[in-house]
This record gives structure tokens, C-alpha cells and sequence, in this order.
């Protein structure tokens, strides 16, 4: 399969250059990322024992480009993949490729490919390596703009799921009208109003799952799940606001125990931006929108879809500890920012101004209400799931208040002050725990001593109730431009464990290639990313990694 894999996406790419080359257009990109860990065992943080020596996650990208004809394939090889990544990672081959033919307003693409409808309510495919997610839809991608303001697209493939495609067909349209285009009189006014509309259907056949509720009751799966999207985007100036509401047929699946209730999710969101100042507001309610290609999987891997979780993504370590996922079976989420530049010369301003940016996120469960239709009391397999309340709200999930001063004291000086205030059910999220309370500060100083030469230090603390304890975190990071950059960090459980998990870094940069080499502990833990977590688990030993593009 792999041999057969490389030749096809080496046939569509020695045709374009053999076309290419007659027209003299054609160009050749790409990227190489190799992520390694020669991993030690270390019975105090809790490390598991890898037969082999060394782990390792590299990709090679490779494009080549026309004026009407574009093809491109990743290789990956992850047979020692590294720590925490489901075990079907794990193998080696060239699972991506593609051709793409684009004339005028038209571009059709045959092979693997990614697309997003609207905020991805019912359709997101996209490739995040730090979760080992790639859920890209093979098949065949068609867009086309008949005029001015008006966007189209339909689609139709299966998906990847690691070294294997899933059996289900997932087609779906898209529909994208900007009506500045067609009323002069706003686009006149610097305003621009956009309709959009989306339709995703799974075509799953069911022959090879088969659940008994009991043993009189077996249940009756959907072959075909439908879902719709319906938004509005209307932009003023630097004013913006954008409602979305999407839809999901019945779709038993083990995300939501096998139970025939619809799924929706609601979303408003609001923001303005001028200079020196900014501001986002916006809602979320969502209930059984877990959208899968495949209904008897779990993880990270087979999502259709994509939910935003409303909550800042955290950048600094202490912070980002207790990081939120998204709660497929239902949630109310809350998120707004401000942000305000204190201008030079003033009182708050000082001489070089100010910045200060505060961010508050709420995430709640959902009214769980009466069970419906329910084939064996108290059981939600085979029922019509939960009549919830539209408005009423369950447990709190989540909630972070944070501030964070940017100010520059003298031309070399700068210093960043964040506190953060954070709650993290950690029962929920996890499944184990109860509710984590933390006070989180945060200070992040930067100085330049020559134009090469700058040094930048944070200290953190995090005074916790629950789990651990308290934390501390310390790094200092001096970099040398062009080329080097050295770092040395320790995170410290001050609370239960008094465990250490230092790391030594040394970067060096060359035009496009970069390579760094390390050695240290991590933390277990979760990495999550726009609400999509894996579990990582603690590690020690020496770490390189190379990236290069071109």
C-alpha cells in the first residue's frame, strides 16, 4: 500500500513538471520538521519504559507549483512515534497527496485536502501535529466564484484516520454570498454584510455495528446523518458581529452513549478594534455536536467537526497547567476581552505607553432536564437524550480572569505583569479531581543590551488549592541574533510532590533551517489546542528537533 501510495502521488507530479517545464513555471516548496527524543526512564516523575532508543515524528512537505496545475505530498514516518500519540499513529509512508487545477474563478482539487465551512460547526478538517490530528478528507474539492461575492463549493471524500481512511462518504456544499457586492450603498458606507449556508452529510453504513440495549431492544443506526449551518457576518468600520446556528440529525454514537437526539450549537459573537483600543464579546450553547466519520470511535482522530472552547489560550507554563477541552455532549460558553493602549506622555502612559488587555471566559454544563423516550429506565443508549432547558445552566466547567500590563520602562526595558485568577473542573474534563482553584502571577522582563545581545526572564507562581499544590516556574532566555538563542528553565512542584522538571535548550538559526537540542524533564499533562486535548506523559532526556522550509 505504501509502494502503491508513493506512485501515486509521484504520477500527478512528474506530469506537471513534464507540463511545466514546457511553459518554464514551475516551482518547487516545501518543509522538513523532525521532532526526536532520546527518552531516560525516571521512576520519581513517573516515566514509562520505551524499548526503543530513539522517538521520533519527522514530515517532509513537497509542492510543486503551475500556472494552472499544482501538486504536492507529505511523507511521514512515525514507526518510534513519540510519547503520548494514540498507538494507531504509528507507522511510516506518504498517507497525503494531491493534485489541484485552478483556472480563472474555478479550482478543483483530487487527492487529500482540508476545508472549513463558516466557524466548522458541521465541517472542519485541518492538521494539528502536536495532536496528532489530521483528519484531511480524500476525494475530490470543487470551488468556484460565478461573480463577484458570490463563493461556492462541494466536496466529497473519506477520512484519514492515521494510516487508514474511514468508511464512511462525507460530502457537503457550501454557499457564501457578500452583499456589498450587489448594494453599492454599503459598500459605500465601509460596511459589509455576509450570508452564508452549509450542508454536511455522512453516509455510514451500520452493518458492522450492532448494539443491544437488552435483550429484547437493538438499535436502529442511521445510515445517513445530515447537518446544516446557517451565519451571518456583518462588518462596520471596526465594529463586527457574527451569528451562527447549525443543526444534527439523529447520530447515536459512543460520544453521546447511543441515544437519537438532534444536535445544535448557537454562537454570537461581537467585537470592535480601533487604534490603541479593542474589545470581543461572545456566547456559545452547544448540545450532542460530537461529529464523527466514524460513530464507535474515541480520541482525538475522526472528527468531522470543530467547537471553539471560548478560552484564552494560555502561552506561559503556570497558566496553561490546567488547560480546557470542549465538552462534545453539551456546554454554555462565555469569553470577553478588552484591550486599551495607554497613550505616550500621559499620567498611565509614561514615556513609551502602555498596554494592558484583560481577558474573563465561563464555561457551564447544560441543564441536564428529562430523560426522553428512554428504552430501559435511566438509561440514555436508545432514548431521545435529555429534554434540556434552552437558557438553564449546570456546574461550572471552567472560568479564568486574567490582566495582563505591557510597559516599556526605558528604551531596553520592558516588563510584562499578568494575575490570573483560574477554576478548573478537573472532574469534568478529566474524570477525576474536583474543582481546581489557582491564583496564577506572572512577570516577564526583557532586556536589550546591544542590538544582538537580549536577555529575557520570567518568574511565575501559582498559589493552588487542589491537585498538587502550589507551583513555581523560573526561565531565563538569552538571545544572540542572528543565530543563537540559550534557554534554561525549572517548573517546580512547591506543593505535594517537590519534583523538579528543569530543561537546558540551545537554538541555532541559519536562513530557513533551524535546529535545537535539549535535555530536561516535562510534566504529564494535557496539550491541548482551540479546545482539542491529548494526553501527554511525563518525560525525560535529550530532545532535538530540526525545522527547514524553502
Amino acid at each position: 500500500m505504501r509502494r502503491l501510495d508513493i506512485l501515486r502521488l509521484l504520477l500527478p507530479a512528474i506530469m506537471l513538471a513534464a507540463a511545466g517545464s514546457a511553459m518554464g513555471q514551475v516551482t518547487l516548496s516545501g518543509s522538513v520538521q523532525s521532532d526526536v527524543l532520546i527518552p531516560q526512564d525516571d521512576e520519581k516523575i513517573g516515566t514509562e519504559h520505551y524499548d526503543d532508543k530513539v522517538l521520533t515524528n519527522t514530515y517532509v512537505d513537497l509542492k510543486l507549483g503551475s500556472k494552472y496545475v499544482d501538486a504536492g505530498g507529505r511523507f511521514e514516518f512515525l514507526q518510534y512515534p513519540l510519547p503520548g500519540y494514540e498507538p494507531d499513529l504509528k507507522g511510516w509512508g506518504v498517507p497525503h497527496f494531491y493534485v489541484k487545477g485552478h483556472y480563472k474563478n474555478v479550482e478543483l482539487t483530487l487527492g487529500d485536502y482540508y476545508e472549513q465551512f463558516g466557524s466548522g460547526f458541521i465541517l472542519r478538517t485541518y492538521e494539528e501535529r502536536s495532536l496528532g490530528i489530521d483528519n484531511a478528507l480524500r476525494g475530490a474539492r470543487l470551488a468556484y466564484k460565478p461573480v463577484e461575492g458570490i463563493s461556492l463549493k462541494a466536496l466529497t471524500g473519506k477520512q484519514r484516520r492515521y494510516w487508514h481512511h474511514n468508511d464512511a462518504l462525507v460530502s457537503g456544499v457550501d454557499v457564501e454570498v457578500g452583499l456589498e457586492q450587489f448594494i453599492k450603498s454599503l459598500e459605500a458606507n465601509d460596511t459589509r454584510i455576509s450570508l452564508g449556508g452549509s450542508w454536511v452529510n455522512k453516509h455510514e453504513d451500520n452493518k458492522d455495528d450492532v448494539f443491544f440495549v437488552d435483550a429484547t431492544h437493538k438499535l436502529n443506526l442511521p445510515k445517513f446523518v445530515n447537518a446544516w449551518d446557517a451565519r451571518i457576518n456583518l462588518t462596520h468600520k471596526g465594529f463586527s458581529i457574527l451569528a451562527e446556528y447549525a443543526q444534527k440529525s439523529q447520530d447515536p454514537s459512543f460520544d453521546n452513549y447511543y441515544h437519537y437526539g438532534k444536535g445544535n450549537v448557537a454562537m454570537l459573537s461581537a467585537s470592535y478594534s480601533q487604534k490603541g483600543m479593542s474589545f470581543l464579546l461572545q456566547a456559545k450553547r452547544s448540545e450532542n455536536m460530537a461529529f464523527r466519520s466514524r460513530r464507535s470511535m474515541t480520541g482525538t482522530s475522526s472528527f468531522i467537526n470543530h467547537l471553539p472552547p471560548f478560552t484564552h489560550d494560555q502561552t506561559y507554563a503556570l497558566p496553561a497547567q490546567y488547560p480546557y477541552a470542549t465538552q462534545f455532549d453539551g456546554e454554555w460558553a462565555f469569553q470577553a476581552e478588552a484591550g486599551y493602549t495607554f497613550k505616550k506622555g500621559t499620567a498611565l502612559g509614561g514615556k513609551y505607553g502602555t498596554k494592558v488587555k484583560a481577558n474573563f471566559s465561563h464555561v457551564r454544563g447544560l441543564d441536564e432536564g428529562e430523560l426522553k423516550n428512554p428504552v430501559i429506565e435511566g438509561s440514555l443508549m436508545g432514548s431521545d437524550g435529555h429534554k434540556s432547558s434552552f437558557f438553564k445552566m449546570g456546574e461550572t466547567y471552567y472560568q479564568d480572569i486574567d490582566v495582563q500590563i505591557d510597559k516599556r520602562f526605558t528604551r531596553d526595558f520592558s516588563l510584562v505583569f499578568m494575575y490570573m485568577n483560574q477554576r478548573y473542573n478537573m472532574t469534568v474534563v478529566e474524570g477525576h479531581g474536583g474543582m481546581i482553584t489557582s491564583n496564577i502571577l506572572v512577570a516577564d522582563g526583557k532586556y536589550k543590551f546591544s542590538p544582538s545581545l537580549t536577555l529575557r526572564c520570567e518568574l511565575q507562581y501559582q498559589f493552588c488549592k487542589g491537585d498538587r499544590g502550589d507551583w513555581a516556574f523560573g526561565l531565563a532566555e538569552l538571545s544572540w541574533a542572528p543565530h543563537w538563542m540559550f534557554t534554561v528553565s525549572d517548573m517546580w512542584n512547591c506543593g505535594e510532590t517537590k519534583i523538579h522538571y528543569y530543561q537546558a535548550l540551545v537554538t541555532y538559526s541559519l536562513k530557513s533551517h533551524r535546529i535545537q537540542a535539549g535535555y530536561g524533564r516535562t510534566d504529564a499533562g494535557y496539550n491541548c489546542s482551540g479546545g482539542v486535548c491529548r494526553w501527554v506523559p511525563a518525560t525525560r532526556g535529550f530532545t532535538l528537533s530540526y525545522n527547514y522550509t524553502f
